[in-house]
């Protein structure tokens, strides 16, 4: 690949950019690079006339309108796999922390001090041998799947399409219904995109399914999950426990999970690593290279 010196133009502000803000930054772009939490619906896209990629810095890609980016002959790509591990590690942390209940004695910690050890004090639970339930198996998932394996737990998933014989041997799980999953999993882990089928599937019947000692990991997409009857499902005792890392409305959370001693919130730090962050911008100069030769760009979500 050739070696370019692009002028380029980079937000240094406080905060998300504006849409306006942004808008008004795109008239002369011929490359978008974006994060997660920023929208590049129409609006945007009519003001960027020149633009030939919008390249999305990370593994998700629902904040772009991408049906209409392809109308306008732009391409759209992310940055998957490099997300791979550290969501994986990410989800298997927040399944120990919820488990051993670390995030609320690091609190007690801070606030009242150890009173001393004794027998009952501050019990948890083990994750050998407790059943895991993957809501997506995807490359994220099957990782999870892997690291799961490997500290003992019996691994089930469902996704709309069931994988392969050989697949499922390879990572030694078991494929089930939705209905069984919700049932009978210690814990559910979502690793799943957003898709228009899966808005708050994760709602108050879903819960009410659960068993009362389950815990919740969304490490996929905040809108999978009614957090209000999430919320409410923790107050009611339906089930045990939850850990978000993705939020319905993100960046905000819905006004009751911060009160809650069984709830860990995370914001949003699944790939925030120094490996995965580095590989996620090489991915993006390459395209924008990719792209400025006339060459097909790589991870290409819109064809």
């Amino acid at each position: 690949m050739k070696a370019h010196q692009l002028d380029y133009k980079v937000y240094a502000g406080e905060g998300l950019i504006s849409h306006q803000e942004l808008m008004a930054q795109v008239e002369d772009a011929k490359y978008l690079i974006t994060a997660l939490s920023t929208q590049v619906d129409k609006e945007i896209i009519d003001h960027a006339p020149n633009l030939k990629l919008i390249a999305n810095f990370g593994a998700g890609f629902n904040n772009i309108d991408t049906s209409y980016a392809k109308e306008k002959g732009i391409v759209v790509t992310n940055t998957p796999i490099v997300s791979t591990n550290p969501v994986a590690e990410v989800t298997i942390g927040l399944i120990l922390a919820l488990s051993h209940r670390m995030v609320e004695g690091d609190a007690q910690m801070r606030k009242d001090g150890f009173p001393g050890w004794a027998p009952l004090y501050f019990l948890g639970h083990e994750i050998a041998g407790k059943t895991l339930g993957i809501v997506g198996l995807g490359n994220i998932g099957q990782e999870v799947a892997r690291k799961a394996a490997a500290l003992s737990m019996k691994v089930q998933y469902w996704q709309p399409h069931q994988k392969s014989d050989p697949e499922e041997r390879s990572l030694g799980v078991k494929y089930v219904t939705f209905d069984e999953l919700i049932e009978t999993s210690d814990f559910i882990s979502i690793n799943a995109p957003q898709t228009s089928a899966n808005y708050h599937q994760f709602n108050q019947n879903v819960f009410q399914q659960m068993k009362a000692t389950a815990a919740l990991v969304n490490v996929g997409r905040g809108p999978i999950v009614d957090e209000a009857a999430l919320r409410d499902a923790l107050k009611n005792k339906d089930i045990a426990g939850a850990a978000l890392d993705v939020y319905e409305h993100e960046p905000a959370v819905t006004p009751g999970l911060q009160d809650m001693k069984n709830v860990i919130l995370t914001p949003h730090i699944g790939n925030a690593t120094v490996e995965a962050r580095d590989a996620m911008g090489k991915i993006v100069a390459d395209n924008i290279g990719l792209i400025n030769d006339g060459k097909k760009a790589k991870y290409v979500v819109n064809q």
